[in-house]
């Protein structure tokens, strides 16, 4: 059995579509961060960089149990134990690894720092005005790739996809994208949303993703700060 700790940021949307896709049993934990529960001592044991998603298999390599952080590791983890939605070898291989790559160091980063500034720091104009742009450097690369190619790593569905379409869910607004402006993006993802397993995935993450918000908005300021690393918990300089 498979267990996976998180709750509805894109980086679980994406495990959590990846466990639909392959079809292995699987159970949802809800980790709710905005009480502090990634912070626990248990959670910690777990992930010690504590945040979410966390991936417990109890039939891991050699039937061994395994416990793999992060959700690009987890996504190859999950390729490699199925043999599914990643290349075995070959120049396929690695044009999906490298869109994977363009997710982790790209999409992620520059989409989670503009949502951040939106959302927690109205009024830091430079910032605001700088993950934007950055944002809408990405959707631009995006788009031109599947411009050329059906997927993101190629003619094939993959690991690519699955890591990136969450974070083009644009829910509330926050990506600021225009999809009329990124017509082979659009086309990707209605694609992508049109698979089975993504309705399933949405249909779930969508119930969590409402009791986050509850949870977010009765959080105390304290433990707000320290989760954004703010107020008291900002780091000293370095010198």
């Amino acid at each position: 059995m498979i267990r996976l700790l998180g709750m509805s940021s894109p980086n679980v949307q994406k495990v959590h579509l990846m466990l639909e896709e392959v079809e292995l049993p699987f159970a949802v934990e809800r980790i709710d961060v905005w009480k502090g529960e990634n912070f626990a001592p248990a959670f910690a044991a777990l992930n010690p960089n504590r945040k979410v998603p966390v991936l417990i298999d109890d039939e891991g390599p050699d039937g061994n149990p395994c416990t793999v952080f992060e959700s690009g590791a987890i996504l190859i983890y999950l390729a490699e134990k199925t043999g599914r939605f990643l290349a075995r070898g070959g120049a396929a291989r690695y044009a999906q690894l490298q869109w994977l790559a363009v997710q982790l160091s790209g999409v992620g980063p520059m989409f989670g720092q503009y949502t951040h500034f939106r959302l927690f720091a109205p009024g830091h104009d430079y910032a605001e005005n700088r993950y934007r742009t950055q944002a809408a450097r990405v959707f631009e690369a995006l788009d031109e790739r599947l411009g050329q190619a059906a997927y993101l790593g190629g003619g094939d569905y993959s690991i690519a996809d699955i890591a990136t379409f969450p974070w083009t869910r644009d829910r509330t607004g926050k990506w600021g994208g225009n999809w009329d402006t990124y017509p082979n993006v659009r086309r990707w993802f209605a694609a992508v949303a049109g698979r089975p397993a993504a309705r399933r995935m949405m249909a779930e993450m969508d119930k969590i993703w409402a009791a986050d918000r509850t949870s977010m908005a009765d959080a105390p300021t304290e433990l707000v700060d320290k989760i954004l690393g703010r107020g008291d918990f900002t780091a000293p300089p370095r010198v």
